[in-house]
């Protein structure tokens, strides 16, 4: 039987629609809770170095007010594990980050950097946070997750994403299998496994029905979508879609 399956709202986007005018309108805070109240399992935030959507008093406000945990992404700098050992959210995710990049655009490269990693994840598990790696579906990266003490991968959905967009049946399928395999190899390793990263209505099912798979993290689709049907509407039809897969 698979594993039970979590939805994370990620409300970045709405924090993006704010500071495109400024002032305090769409709230993301707002936002977080009416996920909640859709049914999300949890709210995911990305806090990023040069604060192009949350801000820090965003952070603050979600730490004070959710009922759902946390997800609180993160570059792997010592100003932002200052931040997440203040707050000590429910799970803190590190993404590589570029200042150029309009979205995350690709995984972290643990197995490089693995000494560093092992020694910064250890004080955020110490203070209670599920750490999570967001790594592409690769499994030296995946080894390498697991001995750097990571508790959960995030398996970067982006380029079965683009694929599919793209048309380019074949490529998608064939990344699907990949990430198929990495979420069979990252749980005989012992790490939980969530997915993200581009996924829609049309490109969710396949990685929902992966049996291994956790939890999925979406955003931008979603904050998108509920220009058209609302927030609560554009949730439910996709937490649809990711029961049906699992039937």
């Amino acid at each position: 039987m698979p594993i039970e399956q979590r939805l994370g709202v990620n409300i970045d986007h709405v924090a993006t629609l704010r500071n495109a005018r400024g002032g305090a309108y769409p709230d993301p805070l707002r936002a977080a809770l009416m996920a909640e109240a859709a049914g999300a399992d949890g709210i995911t935030a990305h806090l990023r170095e040069d604060r192009r959507h949350i801000r820090d008093a965003d952070i603050d406000a979600l730490m004070g007010a959710l009922s759902t945990p946390l997800n609180f992404e993160m570059a792997a700098t010592e100003e932002m594990q200052a931040i997440a050992l203040r707050h000590k959210p429910h799970a803190v995710c590190l993404v590589p980050e570029k200042r150029e990049e309009r979205t995350t655009e690709g995984g972290l490269d643990v197995a490089a950097d693995l000494d560093r990693l092992s020694d910064f994840i250890a004080p955020l598990g110490e203070a209670g946070c599920r750490v999570s790696l967001f790594v592409a579906a690769d499994e030296r990266q995946l080894q390498a997750s697991a001995q750097a003490g990571a508790a959960v991968v995030e398996l970067h959905t982006g380029a079965y994403c683009d694929f599919h967009a793209a048309g380019n049946h074949p490529a998608a399928e064939e990344e699907l299998l990949r990430i198929a395999r990495s979420a069979r190899f990252a749980a005989e390793l012992g790490l939980e496994v969530h997915a993200g990263h581009g996924l829609s209505y049309e490109t969710v099912s396949p990685i929902a029905a992966l049996p291994e798979v956790a939890e999925l993290n979406i955003g931008h689709f979603l904050i998108g979508e509920s220009v058209f049907l609302g927030l609560g509407p554009a949730i439910a039809e996709m937490r649809r879609l990711m029961q049906n897969a699992r039937r």
